[in-house]
């Protein structure tokens, strides 16, 4: 695969990433209610998320309430919360640089070796996206796992387990991670100054001759 087909590849995988990292923030199933146990509760389901908390009718009715105060939910939420922003900062950022380092576009073309530089640096910052999208994921499902196993009175059928949105944040945080992996591997930045080199040497050897 040449260095414009994987920027290219790269670019799009991290920005399906970068979208999938925004659904996954958004979305409310980030845990659901568990039907695991012998009485199933099954008239109504609730989810909660970052933002808001739903319950599920089986009428198909879905009431959702955002969360009222900040300092009043718990510290797992406020630390995904800020790595879920942080992160789909970083990918915004990260798609305007790639944008302009990537060599299917026209800006910046007089300095090729700059312009590899930006790419790898758009790279980076999709990386980083990724990375802070997995520990916002990981971490939310490690406490939810603690929940859920942890010993308790609550009936194991009203407990939470995984919900939807958390495994898009781990196909999102992937997708990241692989695009900016390839974008900052697409940079033959010592091959481009010796060929900057050798055709800088030529005319001057050419005018030894003459």
């Amino acid at each position: 695969m040449g260095g414009g087909a994987r920027e290219l590849a790269g670019y799009l995988a991290a920005l399906a990433g970068w979208v999938a990292g925004l659904a996954a923030a958004v979305l409310p199933q980030w845990r659901q209610s568990s039907y695991a146990g012998d009485a199933i509760i099954t008239a109504v389901g609730l989810h909660e998320g970052l933002w808001m908390s739903c319950a599920a009718q089986s009428t198909g009715q879905v009431q959702c309430r955002l969360h009222d105060s900040l300092l009043s939910l718990e510290v797992h939420i406020q630390t995904c919360r800020a790595l879920m922003v942080i992160s789909l900062l970083l990918g915004f950022f990260g798609i305007i640089v790639s944008v302009v380092g990537m060599k299917c576009t026209k800006v910046g073309e007089e300095d090729p070796v700059t312009k590899s530089r930006i790419a790898v640096a758009g790279g980076v910052l999709f990386v980083l996206s990724g990375l802070c999208t997995l520990a916002a994921v990981s971490l939310y499902a490690t406490q939810v796992t603690y929940e859920f196993f942890r010993e308790s009175t609550i009936p194991i059928n009203t407990r939470y387990e995984f919900g939807s949105a958390l495994f898009v944040g781990w196909g999102a945080a992937s997708l990241s991670m692989l695009g900016g992996s390839l974008l900052c591997c697409s940079c033959p930045a010592k091959e481009r100054r010796g060929q900057q080199y050798h055709q800088q040497s030529q005319p001057s050897t050419a005018q030894d001759y003459v």
